[in-house]
């Protein structure tokens, strides 16, 4: 007993020296763990300024034009604006068309701008309202063209800011630098959530997408892409997350040394009424390969949503019908350039 207590004394101050070092070393992990937590906050940020506005604008329209078409003659009384129940309704069709554009379209740029000449018409009508009216019914205009006014400073706002952001060239036209803009939309009739899983799930992606051979997910942010370029050759890039909001948005960028210059973005909005889910893409890239990527460019000139519209089919029926048909082995009539230009091959 003596014994092993003199080697437990003894061993003490150096079990005593080393304790720091452990604790040291543990807290090193911890930290880690909330490096990584931390970033993967980051990486699921809340949408930014512009998207935000443009969708609670686009459900107040549809709200307020609903109103406007279901009741106007009480939303008339409430607003002393008198009985015009049909200038009323076409005021609450303008509101739908444009809360519809905002919530289903990829681009919200005009549908912003639409809603501030809209505003413009309803503060006409307010004043042309005022002449005639009594004191009771000037009070209650005010107030109307009191809010409208701050609706309006919000749209016009919210309208610069949008078109501040929005690329100079149409969809499909290669512009000076070489670069791309693709846009389109397609209605699937899966949640939003499903629809979001499957895009979110990388490795997945050349399920649907053909012009893909792999993505390889490096962590919760970065990921390796090869895809398939011009003339049977192979294309490699780097890619980030750069917002991720699960059933809602996922958009992404290249990184700034990969072969591919590319950023974009994909939305996933329900549908009216629940009938599934618009999913929306809007991308633009640089073509690799100097003049040849340029001139494969142009060649995509004539259709430029091409690629994405049939990943977008393609996607559409993965969830759909949960398989892909394939019309491999059967004959078909001579390939158009772009796809040999892509590597295709006729059989």
């Amino acid at each position: 007993m003596e014994t092993m207590q003199s080697a437990r004394s003894e061993h003490q101050p150096e079990l005593a020296r080393s304790r720091p070092r452990l604790q040291q070393r543990t807290s090193l992990p911890a930290r880690r763990g909330r490096l990584s937590t931390s970033s993967a906050t980051h990486t699921q940020r809340r949408p930014d300024t512009v998207d935000r506005l443009a969708r609670g604008l686009g459900w107040f329209s549809v709200v307020l034009g609903t109103m406007e078409l279901v009741a106007p003659r009480t939303l008339d009384r409430a607003i002393g604006a008198g009985h015009h129940p049909d200038v009323t309704r076409w005021f609450g069709l303008r509101e739908l068309a444009a809360g519809i554009g905002l919530l289903t379209r990829a681009d919200p740029t005009p549908w912003l701008w639409s809603r501030v000449a809209g505003d413009a018409m309803d503060l006409a009508a307010l004043g042309a309202a005022m002449v005639g009216a009594d004191t009771d019914e000037r009070v209650r205009l005010s107030a109307a063209a009191f809010a409208v006014a701050g609706v309006t400073a919000v749209d016009v706002y919210a309208a610069r800011a949008a078109s501040a952001q929005r690329p100079r060239s149409a969809p499909g036209v290669v512009r000076r630098d070489g670069s791309v803009r693709v846009e389109h939309t397609m209605a699937v009739n899966r949640p939003p959530e499903e629809c979001y899983r499957l895009w979110r799930s990388l490795e997945a992606l050349p399920r649907f997408m053909e012009h893909l051979d792999s993505v390889q997910v490096q962590d919760e942010r970065r990921s390796h892409w090869i895809a398939k370029g011009p003339a049977g050759t192979r294309v490699e890039w780097d890619a980030e997350i750069t917002r991720d909001e699960p059933g809602s948005l996922i958009s992404w960028r290249s990184l700034d040394d990969s072969e591919v210059r590319n950023a974009g973005a994909v939305r996933f909005v329900p549908a009216a009424a629940g009938r599934g889910t618009l999913v929306s893409v809007s991308m633009q890239y640089q073509p690799p390969g100097g003049a040849l990527g340029k001139t494969v460019a142009k060649l995509l000139g004539d259709d430029p949503d091409m690629t994405v519209r049939e990943d977008l089919r393609r996607f559409k029926r993965l969830l759909e019908a949960g398989e892909l048909p394939t019309i491999e082995g059967q004959p078909h009539g001579p390939r158009p350039a772009w796809y040999r230009a892509f590597g295709g091959q006729d059989r």
